[in-house]
């Protein structure tokens, strides 16, 4: 995620969420006063056709609730988290102190279990809701923050949030191969934001629509073009490997597994429009259709 602005308005965040396939299936735009984690949720909700089972995101895209929601929604959160040596780590009051002991990682503060007891049933309709796509997460979260006191529900949720990342840290501390998953989910994020630099000609930090809809569509355009390129890419390198030698196949496999399909280079990103005949033919031969008569 990056902060652009519009013109006289404060700054905006787009979004931007990629699959391990490199594929851009949503994207967004909100405020930079507001918390990204919430919008984490909402974007977690419109992949229809793959079900994310972990997603990751920077430090500022993680809240305590959102690791309870993402929890009961099925979904493993895995966020790289800034400062981790700082994080609370939360453990329950009713176990045996003289076991801990021999812990080499004490916890520091105890769960609040009878507040997740008391709104437990309110913390399942929440999730449904969000689930069921009744409501964004967004929404719910933005009117729990909304009152003048610490809602009682979100006070629940987050403390029920502090037991999934209390082990989400521990296993990110202990497991090597878990902190390379997410270096490598965050690297092809921060080349999808350079991406959507190199697609937005002109002056591509900036929105110059005011309504936050026209901001939406004009997100939602920038990511139809790269996933068009990132498309063109795929083909592209099907077509190469299925023709190449077998020594020349080996060498191209070894250079895909080190490169990203998240390549622009070779776009020109200011077009040439010919729609002369001649010019209907593609790279891949496919000619233009026959009119009837």
């Amino acid at each position: 995620m990056s902060a652009y602005a519009t013109k006289m308005v404060r700054p905006l965040v787009p979004a931007n969420y990629i699959s391990d396939k490199i594929f851009l299936w949503y994207s967004t735009v909100f405020s930079a006063a507001e918390r990204d984690s919430a919008y984490v949720i909402d974007g977690l909700m419109h992949d229809d056709v793959v079900k994310s089972i972990i997603h990751s995101t920077d430090t500022h895209g993680y809240s305590e609730a959102s690791f309870g929601v993402t929890h009961l929604l099925s979904i493993s959160y895995a966020p790289r988290i800034k400062s981790l040596k700082r994080q609370t780590l939360y453990g329950f009051g009713s176990m045996v102190h003289e076991g801990r002991k021999s812990w080499a990682v004490q916890p520091t503060k105890y769960i609040d279990e009878d507040i997740i007891c008391a709104h437990w049933d309110e913390i399942l309709r929440l999730v449904a809701t969000i689930k069921l796509k009744r409501s964004t997460a967004s929404d719910i979260f933005r009117r729990l923050n909304s009152y003048s006191k610490q809602n009682s529900l979100y006070t629940a949720l987050k403390a029920f949030g502090r037991i999934v990342k209390t082990l989400f840290i521990l296993r990110y501390v202990d497991e090597v191969d878990l902190r390379m998953a997410i270096e490598a989910q965050l690297n092809k994020i921060e080349l999808a934001n350079r991406f959507t630099r190199a697609v937005a000609v002109g002056s591509p930090r900036d929105f110059i629509f005011a309504r936050q809809e026209d901001q939406q569509v004009a997100e939602s355009c920038n990511r139809l073009i790269k996933n068009a390129i990132i498309c063109w890419n795929y083909l592209y390198l099907e077509m190469r490997l299925r023709t190449a030698e077998p020594a020349t196949h080996a060498e191209m496999m070894i250079a895909i597994k080190t490169h990203s399909p998240q390549s622009w280079a070779h776009i020109n990103m200011l077009g040439e429009y010919d729609f002369s005949d001649d010019k209907l033919v593609d790279t891949f031969g496919i000619l233009p259709l026959k009119i009837g008569a």
